[in-house]
């Protein structure tokens, strides 16, 4: 008897049905989440499948939750690393850690997360950005990662730690968060999907940190004086 047959015999079909949806999905992308083909990875029948989703969209919808936290997972880490980092490095007053500072390498690290998981996970990308109609999924707890925070919520996170360090001025902070995200999502898409498409994976990874510090630059973020 398969592993799904086990888990479908214990009462857990709805995580079996949903386990394999993910799968499709980083596979093949949201198109490649059919419930039918779902229900025979698992191996029971179309009628046991609708007692825990009534179509393929309900399915497709939880995938996508699952697929947002999949992301939040991947950009929290590449938050860790900068903490990492800065307990290596010190707290000096203007030194390379100092609580400013460490607040802006967060922020262009929620940039660098998310494109490490474009390029990763292409197919739970494409899922997890490219399907939802709106933002009713930015504060979901189905679309949080281990920590708790959804993507979204990590990226408006930094942002306030920059806003009460004193490096972003208040007046930039409204709407950052969508400004902050089409940069990089725009750049996630040309190299997934556009003319960027046939780069080597190390010529978008170059771009990567160039294009985090823009957007910090373009947020208006302010800068102590020189000299």
């Amino acid at each position: 008897m398969s592993a799904a047959r086990q888990t479908y015999h214990h009462g857990d079909l709805r995580r079996a049905l949903l386990e394999e949806g993910l799968e499709l999905a980083r596979e093949g992308g949201p198109d490649a989440v059919v419930l039918r083909e779902a229900t025979r990875r698992a191996g029971v029948s179309a009628n046991a499948a609708y007692r825990h989703f009534a179509d393929r969209d309900a399915l497709l919808a939880d995938v996508v939750s699952r697929a947002q936290a999949e992301a939040a997972d991947v950009i929290a880490r590449a938050i860790a690393e900068v903490d990492e980092f800065a307990e290596v490095d010190g707290f000096g007053e203007g030194g390379a850690g100092d609580p400013a500072s460490r607040a802006r390498a967060r922020f262009r690290a929620v940039g660098v997360g998310y494109l490490r998981f474009a390029l990763t996970e292409p197919g739970l990308f494409r899922t997890a950005f490219a399907v939802p109609t709106d933002l009713s999924r930015s504060a979901s707890p189905d679309a949080a990662g281990a920590g708790g925070r959804t993507p979204f919520q990590l990226l408006s996170d930094q942002l306030d730690e920059m806003l009460v360090t004193g490096v972003l001025p208040a007046a930039e902070r409204p709407g950052a968060e969508l400004l902050a995200w089409s940069a990089v999502h725009g750049l996630a898409m040309l190299a997934l999907e556009g003319p960027l498409r046939d780069l080597p994976r190390t010529a978008i990874d170059a771009l990567t940190p160039r294009l985090v510090r823009m957007v910090d630059l373009g947020l208006g973020v302010v800068r102590p004086p020189s000299g």
